[in-house]
């Protein structure tokens, strides 16, 4: 998060009714719903998981045990059983 002075960004009228609720302080504006990204999409980290799932998906139904997989991927044999069933 980032800060930006109000003067420089917003025209003096709104800075003006700004004043009457807060002065001095920090606001925090939140970004539209529509334009809020996913957690993970900014830095790639979602793509990343979802490609180890599938992984994990493709291992196990070739055969190799959730004990092995947990191992393998420093995951509880939960978190794997988990990810297998994950629809």
């Amino acid at each position: 998060m980032k800060y930006g002075n109000a003067k420089v960004i917003l025209p003096d009228a709104l800075v003006k009714e700004l004043q009457k609720y807060v002065q001095g302080e920090y606001i925090y504006v939140p970004i539209e719903q529509k334009k809020q990204k996913r957690w993970g999409e900014v830095s790639g980290y979602r793509k990343e998981l979802e490609q180890r799932n599938r992984q994990i998906r493709k291992e196990y139904h070739d055969g190799v045990s959730m004990k092995c997989l947990s191992e393998e991927y420093g995951l509880s044999v939960y978190a794997v059983r988990k990810i297998i069933y994950q629809k």
